[in-house]
């Protein structure tokens, strides 16, 4: 389901936080590496990307986007758990939103920029989802 068909369900009624998270699970299931990898070239850049997967050359981003390559099981998973995380964060808000979350420092992640931790704590995607789910709650 894409944002503007998420929109146009619920435009009389915006989704609840239990429902926003059903929508970020959904999304982070049903999407290929390529389309996240994309959206996250967009997002947060090539390099970036690469620093929050874990990979030492920012040009595989793009050729993940392109289809060219598949990321490795370990990038992959961190991939997916930042695309759960911003898909959450982008449908409470906006994209814009997500970038400066995913880039500023993050009281609930002792100060820390959620990729940052999302690139160096091995438990960083479950942390950054807890910062997420935060936000959610207190703005």
């Amino acid at each position: 389901m894409t944002a503007t068909a998420i929109e146009q369900t619920y435009a009389n009624s915006p989704p609840d936080g239990q429902e926003l998270l059903r929508i970020a699970h959904r999304r982070a299931i049903q999407t290929s590496p390529a389309e996240m990898a994309a959206f996250f070239q967009n997002l947060l850049g090539q390099q970036l990307t690469a620093y929050m997967t874990g990979v030492a050359n920012p040009k595989a981003v793009g050729k993940w986007a392109r289809g060219e390559r598949s990321p490795r099981p370990a990038a992959e998973a961190r991939l997916r758990q930042a695309f759960q995380v911003a898909v959450l964060i982008s449908e409470l808000d906006d994209e814009e939103t997500a970038r400066a979350w995913f880039m500023g420092m993050n009281p609930a992640l002792d100060h820390r920029a959620p990729a940052w931790v999302i690139a160096n704590q091995p438990d960083g995607g479950d942390r950054a989802m807890d910062a997420a789910l935060a936000y959610l709650s207190y703005g």
